[in-house]
């Protein structure tokens, strides 16, 4: 067969008329662990995503650090929520499917051309998403050729959504693109953008039990990468501690309110005198 489709070579080459994933779909599905939640965001550079590392089996937290964003090659990153079992296969088989591409073809595949065969892996998971074991991915990349960050969703059967500025999937994504309306700028620098991205995510963990905040105790944070015309980069350890501690300290003056509302508070304050 003469395609540059690693899927499409395993489908030719399998007894099976089209490519699966493990069938679990005959398995109860008490024990299954489920990611969230993931956020991604541009800024002035490239784009970052950011997810917590919370895993839960329904109202039990089944592991603490799980990675939820990955490189899927040098110019774009993936997050998974959902089965975190089937999600990780379809990264590793996705991040597998660019390679193979790159050396079929002899270049790299478009931005476009990711979202398309990351759409494409989603629905042969269809069946298994309609009972239950569902995986809803998020894509960002650097577009070489337009030079800035895109982002791109997707539902359980393999549509695919260009998102503008901003987005979040996940069970705590509803609170996490509240937060970043008020957070988000496209004139931020990496700190802030990371800043940002992590601020959504608590105020996610704040109301969304599903989703982790920063453990200080564990020294476990949330796992950040940026993308920009250099290609991916994981966003240092010590640099995401030192704003998650900043964040906390922030809002343990303020629980309920954000770094804007604090300084709308001071300035009210400062008028009144």
């Amino acid at each position: 067969m003469n395609s540059s489709s690693f899927a499409e070579y395993l489908e030719s080459t399998s007894s099976s008329p089209r490519l699966h994933f493990p069938d679990q779909a005959g398995e109860s599905h008490h024990g299954i662990r489920h990611g969230t939640t993931i956020v991604a965001l541009r800024y002035s550079n490239g784009v970052i995503m950011a997810g917590d590392r919370r895993a839960t089996t329904g109202n039990i937290i089944a592991q603490r650090d799980i990675q939820k964003v990955f490189p899927a090659d040098e110019f774009s990153v993936i997050g998974i929520a959902g089965t975190a079992g089937l999600a990780i296969e379809l990264v590793r088989l996705f991040q597998v499917e660019l390679e193979h591409y790159e050396k079929i073809e002899g270049v790299t595949l478009s931005v476009d051309g990711k979202a398309n065969r990351l759409s494409s892996l989603l629905r042969s998971n269809l069946g298994l998403a309609l009972q239950g074991l569902a995986v809803v991915p998020l894509l960002a990349g650097f577009d070489l050729h337009h030079k800035f960050g895109r982002i791109f969703s997707y539902d359980v059967t393999g549509g695919r959504y260009e998102e503008h500025d901003f987005y979040a999937v996940g069970s705590g994504s509803h609170f996490a693109r509240g937060s970043l309306k008020k957070l988000f700028s496209l004139e931020h620098n990496e700190p802030d953008a990371v800043r940002a991205a992590v601020e959504s995510l608590y105020d996610a963990a704040d109301d969304d039990s599903a989703t982790g905040g920063p453990d200080i105790n564990r020294g476990i944070y949330p796992l950040v990468y940026r993308v920009d015309d250099q290609g991916v980069h994981e966003i240092s350890a010590d640099l995401v501690r030192e704003l998650s501690q900043q964040m906390l300290a922030e809002r343990k003056l303020n629980p309920n309110g954000s770094r804007a509302q604090v300084s709308a508070e001071t300035d009210l304050n400062g008028d009144a005198q």
